[in-house]
């Protein structure tokens, strides 16, 4: 049995490890909510710590948690600070950086011995950025200056870590979490946004999911390095002239 570890448990991570649980892995679950962390966890049967991303100590104790026969990890951890940049301060980016990319570096490094020794037969890292990165949004300096590192450190791991272990990243557009909730909980300004998508509509968790699941599955094998948007076509569709 394959044993994943995923860290941010509201929003997309918990659809992820909702999928993942269905397909048979055994999950260890890791976040700072422990009232929602546990609830999770026995939905699920997972195992689960307590850890702020933040504190390096607390990541490393909880992901080492998860035993020496973990062969995924997927770090769903995101923020959406925006703030034109004049208003940007130096504590919004370090804290941006440390929560998005040097957290997920965090992981990888905790985990790397078990994902190196795996035996369930493939081993494989899923990181998270934003269709900002690609794109250009205003007021996006901070968070996506953050997720261009984690576009560069999904390369740079796939890169290192091939060929025993793939690492891939997903770049979603707005999609409805709780994470979203200040653009997405007035109905007026999620429809203006959703219009902007091509497909019409805003991202729900599981269709992040999907391809997440699928990412960290055996039928990704011949995929390492990519950045994948799943994002309504609004990275890459113009509808209006």
């Amino acid at each position: 049995m394959s044993r994943s570890i995923i860290i941010g448990t509201t929003g997309i991570g918990a659809a992820l490890a909702k999928r993942l649980s269905r397909s048979g892995s055994s999950l260890h679950l890791i976040s700072r909510d422990e009232g929602r962390l546990a609830a999770l966890a026995t939905e699920l049967s997972a195992t689960y710590t307590t850890a702020d991303v933040l504190k390096a100590d607390e990541l490393e104790t909880a992901v080492l948690a998860a035993g020496p026969d973990v062969n995924t990890l997927a770090y769903c951890v995101g923020s959406i600070n925006l703030k034109p940049v004049g208003r940007v301060t130096t504590a919004d980016v370090v804290k941006d950086f440390e929560l998005n990319a040097l957290g997920a570096l965090r992981a990888v490094k905790a985990a790397l011995p078990a994902l190196k020794s795996t035996t369930a037969g493939h081993a494989s890292i899923l990181l998270f950025s934003t269709v900002a990165v690609a794109q250009g949004f205003a007021s996006h300096a901070s968070i996506a200056m953050a997720k261009g590192a984690v576009e560069g450190l999904t390369r740079s791991l796939a890169a290192e870590l091939a060929p025993r272990i793939r690492v891939n990243c997903i770049a979603p557009s707005l999609t409805k979490t709780s994470l979203a909730a200040a653009l997405t909980s007035n109905e007026a300004t999620a429809t203006a946004i959703a219009a902007l998508h091509p497909l019409q509509r805003l991202g729900e968790a599981d269709d992040i999911a999907a391809l997440g699941a699928f990412l960290l599955s055996p039928d990704a094998g011949w995929m390492t390095g990519q950045i994948i948007g799943v994002d309504g076509g609004r990275s890459s569709l113009r509808t209006k002239g």
